[in-house]
């Protein structure tokens, strides 16, 4: 099939605007803060000698910096409870020193009973932040992944290497201080907290913050020309500007996408997104597949069927506002619990509303989970509101779900995952030509030997699936009935094969080739 290189009308500078909006979210900041980050930079880099094309790289490297925050949620969860509250109270503190370690220690096995907050609390204390070190790496290794996939600069990904390196030389990569940091990303760190503290609490909090930590976190000229200059860097921050136009004003950010350039970025992103949960590990892309194949199957014309696979890929973008505790929690939602849930559909309407070029696109991808009885999320709305598109989407969606494993249930068998559509068609939720056209693109499961690709085996297939989705070694051992140790040696043959170093780079590896899609077609 020849690629599609006609123009969107949308620049990935606007789309990974527009990703940056759900970064917000996981960060427990209101939409825009990466974008006021980077503007702020911006200006802050105009006075200290940032040059044409460090401008341009500093974008790219404002609007992903946090990206890697999805890879780590799980991580940040079982540490310290509710993830993006973690990462919220954590710009009002250096996370290095005395100071570091009493944030730690204050937030370990938040949200959990009194005797978790205690272990997590021992274990903290006993390895010396050891552990949080090497999640904070992690972050920085699975950030620069996404910029390589995305085709940018090499600076680009060598400035994310560096999202927790200190002026002191003591963050993350360890030694990585001075003038070895590259200049955008020092401005970034100033200006990531700088824009908080002044939005919180003033132009004096965020002088004071930069004052505080200059020559530590922050390098001293950059916090001087700050402190100089705040007033004028700050003044009209209370006034939102159109960050579109300061885009598509910059000859560097503004080139459209064809088409194919497009699917590639929003795959890219989806597979970001399902980070947030090791259960979600491939479901963004399988559930664009097959909503793309039902969507051929119920007589969609292309174009039609090119916009559901895209808003597929998107559907679930709200997640990043949502925390890992209530995405992988083993037991029942509360009530309020299930309310931010629902809230996921909102936010992934919220995140793509802008550019124009995603409205359509956007507009269905919120309605993943409307239901035509009016009892879905978040509207309300009910059959005749809901267009084919999103009736295909939610019963895809719906499909593939029950296929993957999550936090409270295994896998669903086909034939169970059969009934329970057919279910959701006779209580009048699901729209019956939408959940025929789902099945038909799916058609039956079958079980095959798979070989995979840099020579892993069937049986590493099968173990990389498992740590894919969060599984530890024992846990591989006791569900495949292998020993730990032999489970063990395939995970490290694993990593070594797929030149792997985390469960995040393991995990993309698996998304990108394929190896979590659990549907399978049959050929007639």
């Amino acid at each position: 099939m020849a690629r599609d290189a006609r123009d969107t009308g949308v620049s990935l500078a606007a789309l990974l605007a527009a990703f940056s909006f759900a970064m917000d979210l996981g960060l427990g900041q209101p939409m825009a803060h990466v974008l006021r980050s980077w503007r702020l930079a911006t200006r802050l880099g105009e006075r200290v000698g940032l040059s044409d094309g460090e401008r341009s790289d500093l974008y790219y490297t404002a609007v992903l910096a946090w990206a890697g925050c999805v890879a780590d949620a799980p991580e940040v969860s079982a540490w310290f409870g509710d993830d993006i509250a973690f990462r919220a109270d954590s710009y009002g503190t250096d996370l290095r020193g005395m100071g570091g370690a009493r944030f730690f220690l204050s937030h370990a096995g938040a949200s959990g009973p009194f005797a978790q907050r205690v272990r997590k609390t021992v274990a903290i204390a006993a390895k010396g932040g050891r552990d949080i070190e090497r999640g904070l790496m992690s972050h920085c290794l699975t950030t620069s992944t996404m910029a390589d996939r995305l085709g940018l600069a090499p600076a680009v990904g060598d400035s994310l290497r560096q999202f927790f390196a200190r002026w002191d030389g003591k963050g993350v990569p360890v030694g990585v201080g001075g003038d070895r940091i590259g200049l955008g990303m020092r401005l970034f760190h100033l200006a990531d907290v700088a824009e908080v503290l002044h939005r919180t609490a003033g132009i004096e909090a965020a002088v004071e913050v930069a004052r505080a930590r200059r020559g530590t976190q922050f390098d001293p000229a950059v916090v001087d020309e700050f402190c100089a200059s705040a007033r004028d860097l700050l003044a009209d921050n209370d006034s939102e500007p159109d960050y579109g136009e300061l885009i598509a004003a910059d000859p560097a950010l503004r080139r459209n996408l064809t088409g194919a350039e497009l699917d590639t970025a929003l795959e890219v992103i989806a597979d970001f997104t399902d980070l947030r949960s090791p259960y979600r590990a491939g479901h963004s892309r399988g559930v664009a597949d097959l909503a793309a194949r039902a969507g051929a199957a119920a007589g969609l014309a292309e174009p039609d069927v090119t916009v559901l696979r895209r808003a597929a890929l998107l559907h679930d973008i709200g997640l990043h506002g949502v925390p890992a505790t209530i995405l992988d929690k083993p037991g029942p939602l509360s009530v309020t619990e299930l309310e931010r849930l629902r809230m996921n559909s909102y936010y992934t309407e919220r995140v793509l509303a802008r550019p124009a070029g995603l409205a359509r696109i956007g507009a269905i991808a919120a309605m993943a989970y409307e239901r035509l009885d009016g009892s879905g999320a978040h509207r309300g709305l009910t059959g005749p509101s809901i267009p084919v598109s999103a009736r295909l989407l939610a019963a895809a969606d719906t499909y593939r779900a029950m296929s993957e494993p999550r936090a409270y249930r295994e896998a669903l068998p086909p034939k169970r995952i059969l009934a329970e559509l057919r279910s959701e068609v006779r209580r009048g939720r699901l729209d019956a030509g939408a959940v025929n056209a789902v099945l038909e693109a799916a058609g039956q499961p079958r079980q095959r030997r798979r070989t995979g690709p840099d020579g892993l085996t069937p049986r590493e297939l099968e173990v990389l699936a498992l740590i894919a989705r969060g599984a530890s070694t024992r846990q591989v051992a006791r569900t495949l009935g292998i020993a730990p140790k032999t489970a063990g040696t395939h995970i490290e043959r694993i990593y070594t094969k797929t030149g792997s170093s985390t469960r995040s780079t393991v995990t993309l590896y698996a998304v990108q080739h394929g190896l979590l899609d659990t549907l399978t077609t049959e050929t007639h």
